[in-house]
């Protein structure tokens, strides 16, 4: 049995059986000897897995000649994400290493999308665009960089309709930040004014105008309390970040953090916070009857019911997820039980998107937590498998209302979803959020899902699913060279332990003496797909965990020069500027693409982009139809030529 990530303390005994394997391989210069944990961070595995993958090459229906490949060092971007110490050498069964968000916007007004990485220690940085696959560093004259907190995700929205994209960030017990863009990506702190500091163990922003008054509001997801109020400080592996000689204060993760649901006075209820104008929010979650008090990381903004009102999908990570369908923006009235009478228990990730292009948006949820309940062998069959669960129903408490692992709800009628998963292929192992764009531009949306523990844990694989023609995911992560990474980058040092003086008691010194580098494996947490040089086909960023990011840059439209697509921008004027919470509609060639506005792209991520649809064979577009959040139903009318980028300003402002 897997000795998980998060382990309930009611729980020990069932699974915390096996000892860590340990493996002295080679050394490094004196005084310390590297320690791999567990054994094999670098996996002999990962061979056997890329070949037979490989070699299902042939029967793909889809178009995979091209690749994805990991640019970071002729980026420029010299970020690097870097880990609170319960989540690295104090390793504790808690939330810190959930780890942290990515949000994309052009923050400038230059055409070119800017990257900000949070980091948990050390500051979250902002780097600009300069074209041609390069960035530069802009975080100290953007003032974003919040060095002083322990940061967990970010979200860009237009709040004040001003045409620019602004920024919310959240903390660990450090105050949530609110920044106004001022449209040359320079940002002020407005946090304290706009009533969005608030203070605990928040995860995700989410905005969307859930009263489509032309005001983006924010939904505002909390875990629950996971720490104690110990302050300890890190310096561990932040050697140049300015923090300080006593580095950075962090507060103490509980050792039964993972039990923490069962515990009501550790509950931290999800906020809802209306935009009141002028930069200010108010909570109006009792006024509009949302419960929010699941361990939630996540959420997402939907319209289940077509009714032009959207509605709120809220992940729990620890429980049954919850549906709020919104009542014309006057309440919230919870229907997940009815519409989803079985949810993953541990939601981590969600996207909403038209999986086989029937018009209808699907529903895809990622399950970490399942999986943390047992081990399981590096072999496809088991992870492209359900949980066996191990946790007795006392410590799930659904009452037997969970699946164990990924969720897949498509949509049949106006307001029925059937779960899929098994049947399309959607499961993966330890995996996080996703992201969700048209990888080689065929028609159809393709999902990137990020996956992996590092420290003590085993290898992870990130997953690449390539959508066969709306009718099952095909495991692509191999076969376009996103697995195995770049030069071997599987594993990196974590930390130093001395067995012979300060960190004898430490449970990785038992057995042994001596100074010793401790490596661990990598793994990645969010991501986001972009069109990061604007040259028409979708790239992948992450944010990794306690390490650089990855830039997985595609050649499609080098390998394959008519690829077509269509770029859509919207701009709001009775709606929000940037039009969160509308319905876009391509037709072209024949076929009829959907897409819905949301914003979404990663987990604990939000960021303003414009939409990306793959256009297959159609050398022109006929129609482009626009479903705005006030209302207004908008119709631009073809011959539109593949590889426009076309702004639609919503009609009647």
């Amino acid at each position: 049995m897997r000795s998980g990530s998060h382990i309930p303390a009611l729980a020990i005994s069932l699974i915390l059986s096996i000892p860590v394997l340990v493996l002295l391989a080679g050394c490094q210069p004196a005084p310390a000897t590297r320690l791999d944990l567990p054994a094999g961070v670098s996996p002999d595995w990962l061979v056997s897995q890329a070949q037979a993958q490989r070699a299902t090459s042939g029967t793909l229906g889809v178009f995979h000649d091209f690749t994805l490949t990991d640019r970071l060092p002729e980026s420029g971007i010299g970020f690097v994400g870097h880990v609170v110490e319960d989540a690295s050498k104090t390793f504790k069964s808690a939330h810190y290493d959930h780890g942290t968000g990515l949000a994309l916007a052009d923050v400038d007004g230059d055409g070119l999308v800017d990257l900000y990485f949070v980091n948990q220690i050390g500051p979250s940085e902002l780097w600009r665009n300069l074209g041609g696959g390069r960035f530069e560093d802009v975080t100290e004259q953007a003032g974003v960089a919040l060095p002083d907190r322990v940061g967990v995700s970010a979200s860009f929205a237009d709040i004040d309709n001003d045409g620019d994209a602004d920024l919310f960030a959240t903390t660990v017990r450090g105050g949530n930040a609110l920044f106004e863009n001022d449209g040359t990506g320079r940002f002020t702190d407005i946090s304290a004014a706009s009533g969005l500091d608030y203070v605990g163990h928040s995860s995700a922003g989410v905005f969307f105008d859930y009263d489509r008054d032309g005001l983006v509001d924010l939904f505002l997801a909390n875990v629950g309390v996971y720490t104690n109020d110990t302050r300890r400080t890190t310096a561990s592996g932040v050697e140049g970040l300015g923090l300080g000689p006593d580095g950075l204060a962090f507060y103490e993760a509980l050792e039964t953090g993972f039990s923490g649901h069962l515990v009501p006075e550790r509950t931290e209820r999800s906020l809802l916070y209306r935009n009141a104008g002028g930069n200010r929010f108010e909570d109006v979650t009792d006024a509009v009857g949302l419960g929010g008090e699941g361990w939630s990381g996540d959420a997402t903004p939907m319209d289940g019911d077509n009714d032009g009102w959207p509605d709120l999908y809220v992940l729990n990570m620890q429980g049954k997820d919850e549906y709020y369908e919104n009542d014309a923006g006057r309440r919230f009235v919870a229907r997940g039980e009815e519409l989803f009478p079985k949810t993953p228990w541990g939601a981590m990730g969600i996207k909403v998107f038209d999986f086989d292009n029937d018009g209808l948006l699907d529903v895809y949820v990622t399950d970490m937590h399942s999986d943390m309940s047992q081990d399981v062998p590096p072999s496809v069959a088991a992870e492209k498998a359900k949980a066996d669960i191990q946790f007795p129903e006392s410590f799930l408490a659904t009452g037997g209302a969970s699946l164990f692992g990924n969720a897949f709800y498509r949509k049949e009628g106006s307001d029925r979803y059937v779960e899929v998963s098994d049947e399309i292929g959607a499961e993966t192992y330890w995996p996080w959020g996703l992201s969700v764009g048209d990888l080689n531009a065929d028609g159809y949306e393709d999902a990137f899902v990020t996956a992996g523990m590092s420290y003590p844990y085993r290898y992870g694989i990130n997953s690449v699913l390539l959508n066969d023609r709306g009718e099952r995911f095909a495991d692509s992560e191999f076969i376009l060279g996103v697995e195995p990474r770049q030069d071997g980058r599987f594993a990196m040092p974590w930390f130093e332990i001395d067995c012979s003086g300060a960190d004898r008691e430490h449970a990785d010194c038992e057995g042994r003496t001596s100074r010793f580098e401790v490596w661990g494996a990598r793994s990645t947490r969010s991501s986001a797909m972009v069109d990061l040089e604007n040259d028409g086909d979708l790239d992948i960023v992450t944010n990794e965990h306690n390490a650089a990011p990855m830039v997985l840059v595609s050649d499609l439209t080098e390998v394959k020069p008519e690829v077509r697509f269509l770029v859509v921008r919207l701009v709001g004027t009775e709606s929000n500027r940037g039009g969160l919470g509308a319905r876009v509609t391509v037709s072209a060639g024949g076929r009829t693409y959907v897409q819905a506005n949301d914003g979404k792209s990663g987990y604990l991520s939000q960021s303003a982009l414009p939409l990306y649809f793959g256009l297959g064979e159609a050398e022109t577009v006929d129609r482009v139809e626009v479903d705005w959040p006030s209302g207004t139903h908008q119709v631009v009318d073809g011959p539109i030529e593949a590889g426009t980028r076309l702004e639609v300003e919503e009609a009647g402002g």
